[in-house]
């Protein structure tokens, strides 16, 4: 039995992983300079705004956008789903067509979309990807309806049909986080974090420790999210301390791969390079899809993170983070072959 499978498939049901996050739709462009230079604030990064300003936005642009469902923990689910692990998503969408189209992409996959939740009151979160000819991103994000999630909400959602929970960091800037580590524990549910960004640690550092050893059984982080957390000691170290509070412990390494270990087993894993990477947005979250694959199936740490590099690997070769179908049968090659 694999380190996912919690009460409900140990009784006998049939295996459900439950991600729980902010569903956005992101809407990739390619643009030239001169239309950037007609959007307010600096080329690069990501500024959040509000749905009009998007709007006024989208109304402008030159070329017809393409729509990939997004979010971190989307991103994650819809690999998990296309490598055929049954997976649904808690979390908020508008009514209305790019809620719609998001649920619709998941079913596709072979997910299911029964724990979104939708609403009248804000449009589906969407993030506005503009890509320069240099090939960098200039985001521009409204979170929409993913904010209006709510504790209630949170409390009805029947947590006992699923086996492993998983949840990105940024929800512990939401009022739910309490309500689902404490709903998925009691009902049995492994639970797997990850940590998302420097920015989540540091508002959460003191918090952090007793949340990881009371509820979490997976922990993943970056190098930058670790060094926040434990301080600037020997990676080693850090696993340690982490794999002390969790039963799974994985800190990716960007180009030096990654380090995991669980109880005695350690294993160090390289990177998949890519000499030319087209876009780095993902990265991590495709990194999560492989790995947790890789103890879904019962695979041992060193072949788990061999997915999650590969996987990895795979998705910055593309604009955003949906990989062709194409290179999704290369990668179930490569993992039927093994590390």
């Amino acid at each position: 039995m694999s380190i996912l499978h919690g009460r409900n498939s140990e009784q006998g049901g049939a295996f459900q992983l439950l991600g729980v996050g902010s569903p956005l739709l992101d809407i990739l462009v390619q643009v030239d300079d001169a239309f950037l230079g007609t959007i307010p604030g600096e080329k690069g990064g990501m500024v959040m705004v509000d749905a009009e300003f998007q709007r006024s936005v989208l109304d402008r642009l030159p070329v017809e956008p393409r729509l990939v469902p997004g979010g971190s923990t989307g991103n994650t689910v819809f690999g998990l789903a296309r490598l055929g692990v049954p997976a649904a998503m808690l979390g908020k969408l508008g009514d209305d067509e790019h809620g719609r189209f998001y649920r619709r992409k998941l079913r596709e996959l072979g997910g299911s979309d029964e724990a979104f939740i939708a609403t009248a009151e804000m449009p589906t979160g969407t993030c506005l990807s503009m890509i320069t000819p240099d090939a960098e991103r200039t985001m521009r994000t409204a979170l929409g309806a993913s904010l209006l999630l709510r504790t209630d909400e949170a409390e009805a959602v029947d947590f006992t049909k699923y086996d492993f929970v998983y949840i990105e960091g940024y929800m512990f800037y939401s009022a739910i986080m309490p309500t689902v580590l404490r709903k998925a524990k009691e009902a049995g549910c492994r639970i797997g974090v990850d940590l998302a960004s420097f920015e989540v640690v540091r508002d959460f550092r003191e918090s952090l420790p007793s949340i990881l050893r009371e509820y979490v059984d997976v922990i993943m982080a970056n190098e930058e999210e670790a060094a926040m957390l434990l301080g600037d000691i020997p990676v080693a170290e850090q696993l340690d301390t982490l794999a002390s509070w969790c039963e799974v412990a994985a800190i990716k390494l960007g180009r030096q791969g990654a380090v995991v270990k669980s109880g005695n087993e350690t294993a160090r894993v390289p990177a998949q390079l890519v000499a030319d990477p087209a876009d780095t947005t993902a990265a991590g979250d495709l990194w999560a899809t492989g790995f947790l694959y890789g103890l879904y199936e019962g695979k041992n740490l060193a072949e788990s993170a061999f997915y999650g590099a590969l996987v990895s690997s795979e998705v910055v070769k593309v604009v955003g983070s949906e990989i062709p179908e194409e290179r999704w049968r290369e990668i179930k090659r490569r993992m039927n072959e093994g590390n």
